[in-house]
């Protein structure tokens, strides 16, 4: 039997066969992977194999870090912290080209930095410069684009939960992989800014009304400065060893409430929705991570990483070459799958062959797979950010698609940048020692 090409066909087609008939995501994964080693090892040994996988998975203390931080960015979400943070931004932008869609962009990328969640970005940021934006004249589907665009920015600016998940798979430094994230995130962030401008640079109506006077500069600041403490509290402890991911996580918790109960915009009769709505996103994101753990094994026992880097490496010895084919596969099979998911699948397939055959150091690789996935994620069919953002401004998905293009063409141009030039992911760990 060749058991490699028979536990990809059972894994490939059993995913999408079932994903296509509406079953879950975690389903799709575990399902066929217990399949695929019933195939390999028998029933009896496969069904108690894929069982302690499945608790192993989970079993992980590091994993603690995303139920804390989806909890923290719910509790932001609900606490009117994307407010402050507009505010701060369009101080920033002023009379800018676009401005409001500027503001939108940075807001999007300091919310992002706070919650960790793209969705939660294009929905509380993009529900309040909507209003903003149509009664300023702007075209609503480019400033649906561009809301769009720039949200998910807070999945590559930590606190990242995509990041948490990769660097549970990978078993990379999680503090590396945090300060990895900010560069890429900015210049995410900046390559949105920069079409916005070119898109609005000659249409003075689309300018803000006035640049903010100093007395309004700081007071926008001083009442953001305890939104964004989260980020120097949380990261410079973990980054500093002071902390760990999980235990940051739980401060991240803390922190978020104090400071929601102090702006008196969430109370105790919300926290049991709050709790609610945390533990949703959480029990989904960890029973998929328990679930692809069987796939993880299979793949590693069937041998099917060895095997593909061992054809890559017969078809091409440039990693130039290796880069351009991981990147466009996991651009249009990351289309139908959240980032989560698609973090869980590819790494334990690609990452063994990046280090193996090419060399390339696996916090850059994390930047280089979180970035695609980030692209993936706002490109139809299954988007989730794209459903989001259309629905806030009042637009039909289909009627943003095209202002949404040259957001594409940016952001992959940036992606080759992310990919070709290793030092914009691995200087900022190197300056902290966490990394050689």
């Amino acid at each position: 039997m060749n058991a490699p090409l028979v536990v990809g066909l059972i894994l490939i087609l059993g995913m999408f066969v079932l994903m296509s008939l509406g079953v879950s995501v975690s389903v799709s994964i575990g399902l066929p992977s217990a399949v695929a080693l019933v195939v390999l090892v028998g029933a009896d040994k496969g069904v108690i194999t894929a069982a302690q996988k499945i608790y192993g998975g989970i079993d992980s203390f590091p994993l603690l870090a995303i139920p804390f931080f989806v909890l923290a960015g719910t509790i932001m979400n609900k606490g009117g912290i994307a407010q402050r943070l507009i505010d701060l931004a369009r101080t920033l932008t002023g009379r800018m080209p676009g401005s409001l869609a500027q503001t939108n962009i940075i807001a999007n990328a300091l919310f992002g930095s706070i919650s960790g969640s793209a969705l939660a970005g294009a929905s509380a940021v993009g529900s309040i410069m909507a209003p903003a934006q149509r009664k300023e004249g702007y075209d609503m589907r480019f400033a649906a684009a561009a809301n769009v665009a720039s949200a998910p920015s807070g999945m590559l600016i930590p606190p990242s939960n995509t990041t948490i998940v990769y660097g549970l798979v990978s078993q990379a430094s999680i503090g590396a992989l945090f300060l990895a994230g900010y560069i890429p995130g900015i210049l995410w962030a900046l390559t949105c800014a920069v079409i916005v401008w070119w898109y609005t640079r000659k249409n003075p109506a689309l300018r803000g009304a006035r640049w903010a006077t100093p007395k309004e500069a700081l007071l926008s600041t001083w009442r953001a400065i305890p939104s964004l403490g989260l980020i120097v509290v949380v990261i410079g402890g973990i980054v500093g060893g002071i902390f760990t991911p999980t235990e940051g996580a739980a401060i991240a918790v803390l922190y978020a409430a104090t400071l929601s109960f102090l702006y008196r915009t969430i109370g105790v009769k919300d926290l049991p929705k709050i709790l609610l709505d945390a533990t949703r996103t959480s029990s989904v994101v960890i029973f998929l991570i328990a679930l692809s753990t069987i796939m993880s094994y299979v793949m590693t026992y069937s041998r099917i990483p060895k095997l593909l880097g061992q054809w890559l490496v017969s078809v091409t010895d440039s990693k130039v070459i290796f880069l351009l084919i991981m990147m466009v596969m996991l651009l249009i099979i990351g289309i139908p799958l959240d980032a989560t998911p698609a973090v869980l699948i590819f790494t334990p397939i690609f990452l063994p062959i990046a280090e193996q055959y090419y060399g390339i150091h696996p916090v850059h690789f994390g930047m280089m797979m979180i970035f695609n996935m980030c692209i993936a994620v706002i490109s139809p069919p299954s988007a989730p950010v794209l459903f989001v953002g259309a629905r806030v401004a009042g637009q039909k998905v289909e009627t943003v698609i095209r202002p949404l293009m040259p957001f594409f063409i940016g952001l992959i141009i940036m992606l080759l940048v992310i990919q070709f030039v290793p030092e914009l992911s691995l200087w900022l760990p190197r300056q902290a020692g966490l990394i050689r």
